[in-house]
């Protein structure tokens, strides 16, 4: 574990302005925008690996049901389209599917119409640990926006839909990690 006992993390405003003190051509309005961004993504992670520890699952294994989820039933991918999903490498992949193989929480088998091809299944207790995971960032996030009005969770929404598309379109190998963290 990291030393905890350092100094505190300046504020956003202490930030920004040691910014502007350095780097004279500095938008504060845009430095705040992704600072803040940049902060709440930080913190909501840790808060979401929490829950994950609580169900005895890593972000890791996380987001490998969570791509399992979403190719829908019978929620079955390759290792290839899992690396490929995920930003990661074919031996990264191997190891977390290794490992999620051996905490019951995927299968591992060979496609029976192509001997040669693996695939990769959901266990109905991953999809179990994906639906109270589920339940337990659901309760997080009503509380993380109980101070917006639908109006204005609508708007928030847009805007980031649309940061969001920016980058995508701007920076398309951005989905993927710099290197394997797991």
């Amino acid at each position: 574990m990291g030393d905890t006992t350092g100094p505190p993390e300046p504020t956003l405003e202490e930030q920004i302005a040691a910014y502007q003190r350095e780097y004279s051509d500095l938008d504060p309005q845009v430095e705040q925008i992704v600072s803040a961004l940049g902060r709440l993504n930080r913190r909501m992670n840790v808060a979401y690996g929490r829950q994950s520890a609580q169900l005895n699952m890593s972000n890791a294994d996380w987001e490998v049901v969570k791509a399992l989820v979403l190719s829908g039933p019978p929620y079955q991918l390759g290792p290839g389209d899992l690396a490929k999903r995920l930003g990661l490498t074919p031996a990264a992949m191997t190891h977390r599917i290794d490992r999620m193989v051996a905490e019951g929480l995927v299968t591992r088998d060979r496609d029976e119409q192509n001997r040669v091809r693996v695939i990769v299944e959901l266990t109905d207790e991953g999809r179990q640990k994906w639906l109270r995971s589920m339940s337990l960032a659901s309760a997080f996030e009503e509380d993380l926006l109980q101070d917006l009005t639908p109006g204005e969770r609508s708007i928030l929404g847009g805007m980031l839909s649309r940061l969001l598309r920016r980058v995508e379109e701007t920076q398309p190998d951005a989905g993927g990690r710099l290197s394997d963290l797991d």
